[in-house]
């Protein structure tokens, strides 16, 4: 009895271990980090890529894959890349097979990449990008911008400002040229 109300043995239980997480200031499930800078991927070549490597500059954060039907996005984000890389933008690919359309290889996907589309922007290591097995950066795009904002199909972008805040989410089907996405990347380019 807790506060004058009957508990079962199982809520009793559940309810310490919630006391517990509490007062240890516990948050189960969430990635820890206050922005995108705090977070860290490895290359697709196997070198550590921490994102604060990119404070002071925007980036686009697109979970990619090789064998879906907006794979020809890759030339717009390649064409992004050359457009405004010397203003401040980095585009950020992240292979996934989260919808079972990647390759099984980073050496596989740097190749395809390179070959077809004459990628050349930072690509990490394949990643998962939802779910609670989720890369930390994706876990804390669900946990603080909502569920729904977490990727439903390859080639989900996602707007980080200088300062490492996400400001937009754009679904597979905005393509990477498109002005909503272009007029978004000018606002947080920095300044100078």
């Amino acid at each position: 009895m807790v506060n004058g109300i009957l508990y079962s043995r199982r809520q009793a239980v559940g309810l310490g271990l919630g006391l517990v997480a509490a007062l240890a200031g516990a948050k189960p499930l969430q990635a820890a980090g206050t922005n995108a800078h705090d977070f860290s991927f490895t290359s697709i070549d196997g070198t550590p890529m921490p994102l604060d490597h990119y404070r002071g500059k925007a980036i686009l954060l697109v979970n990619t894959a090789s064998r879906c039907g907006y794979t020809h996005q890759y030339d717009g984000l390649q064409a992004l890349w050359e457009t405004y890389r010397e203003r401040g933008l980095v585009v950020l690919g992240v292979p996934s097979d989260d919808f079972n359309q990647e390759l099984d290889s980073e050496a596989a996907i740097k190749r395809f990449c390179a070959v077809n589309f004459a990628i050349d922007f930072p690509m990490t290591e394949r990643q998962i990008v939802r779910g609670r097995d989720a890369h930390p950066l994706y876990r804390w795009i669900a946990d603080t911008q909502g569920r729904n904002a977490a990727p439903r199909w390859n080639f989900y972008k996602y707007l980080i400002t200088p300062d490492g805040q996400i400001v937009g989410n754009w679904p597979s089907g905005v393509a990477p040229g498109s002005s909503e996405l272009r007029n978004a990347i000018e606002a947080v380019l920095p300044r100078g």
